[in-house]
């Protein structure tokens, strides 16, 4: 029987999202990838334990994840009554809705039938009474925005949710989400964006100040581009990676000579720091702690114990952000 560390608290980081009372971990893991059928059991109980022990309180879901959509909620599901029941009140457990889940025009985007139906199978799949978190994954160009925000509000009131939280929304739509949200007395906790040293969108169009303005936090997706900011790629596309393989994530044609020499630069400068490549870019996005943390993805509880390994480090000076600057946006 599984027995948390006594430690778990010790070492790990814990941010305020936004104007909340809720605190997050620096790091938080993401169930997108290495969850489902296609991944050996034990691996997938050893790493969200692995995770616990080094104080990520956070796991965050999707009704799409797997494959097969919804794979990654029933994986967790059976890891938490096998190992995390007991800690189920440690813990911060967040789910989305948006994309394709079922045929016909009720199993995707921003409707109130759609997000409400969703979030039901979410909690049967996981065994639970609730999540701490529920998104709205994408915005829906064809349902009023009230509706969507409607329906988030719903499943506070139903108590199937603590918090309401919203991603892949532009800087405008999250303003008005958020006004929105206010107004039917359910705050809007929390932005999702993907966001990297390689993907600057959240500064360059002004979602990071719209956050500010409005006291929401973030937690950032793909900080490590898919893997392009693990190292694995400063050699060439290694057999095995994402992008040697089918994924529509990240294309073998990505990974240009150019993008290899900027990764090269980059973990010039992590080396200088005592830090691998991962961890230089997941201290960047956490750098100053405008983001309330970042999600990160594991294969292995070894490789999560590496990313953990960024915190020992989140500051920069001048000349390392002026260097890698000139580095990614030359």
């Amino acid at each position: 029987m599984y027995t948390a560390s006594p430690d778990r608290y010790a070492e790990m980081p814990y941010r305020r999202t936004g104007r909340s009372g809720l605190k997050l971990p620096a790091l938080s893991l993401g169930l997108w990838h290495n969850f489902g059928p296609d991944r050996p059991v034990e691996t997938q109980r050893a790493i969200l334990r692995r995770a616990f022990d080094l104080g990520i309180t956070h796991f965050d879901l999707a009704n799409n994840y797997g494959p097969p959509p919804g794979a990654a909620e029933s994986a967790f599901g059976a890891a938490l009554a096998a190992d995390l029941a007991p800690y189920r009140d440690e813990l911060v457990i967040s789910t989305k809705a948006g994309y394709l889940m079922w045929p016909g025009p009720y199993g995707e985007f921003g409707s109130r039938k759609y997000l409400l139906a969703s979030l039901d199978q979410s909690l049967r799949r996981m065994g639970l009474e609730y999540v701490d978190i529920f998104y709205s994954h994408r915005p829906d160009p064809e349902t009023p925005l009230e509706e969507t925000m409607g329906a988030l509000h719903t499943a506070v009131q139903q108590g199937k949710a603590l918090y309401v939280g919203i991603s892949n929304y532009s800087a405008e739509q999250t303003r008005e989400a958020a006004r929105i949200l206010a107004g039917l007395g359910t705050p809007l906790l929390i932005h999702q964006p993907r966001y990297s040293l390689l993907d600057r969108r959240p500064e360059d169009e002004g979602l990071l100040d719209a956050l500010d303005e409005v006291g929401t936090g973030s937690i950032v997706y793909s900080p490590l581009e898919q893997g392009l900011l693990t190292g694995r790629y400063l050699d060439g596309i290694p057999a095995g990676s994402r992008a040697a393989g089918d994924s529509p994530f990240l294309k073998p044609e990505a990974v240009t000579e150019d993008l290899l020499g900027r990764l090269r630069a980059l973990a010039e400068i992590a080396a200088a720091r005592g830090q691998s490549l991962a961890q230089l870019a997941l201290a960047w996005v956490l750098r100053g702690g405008r983001v309330t943390s970042a999600l990160v993805g594991a294969s292995s509880p070894e490789q999560l114990a590496d990313s953990v390994g960024a915190l020992r480090n989140l500051d920069f000076d001048a000349e390392e952000l002026e260097r890698i600057d000139a580095i990614v946006r030359s």
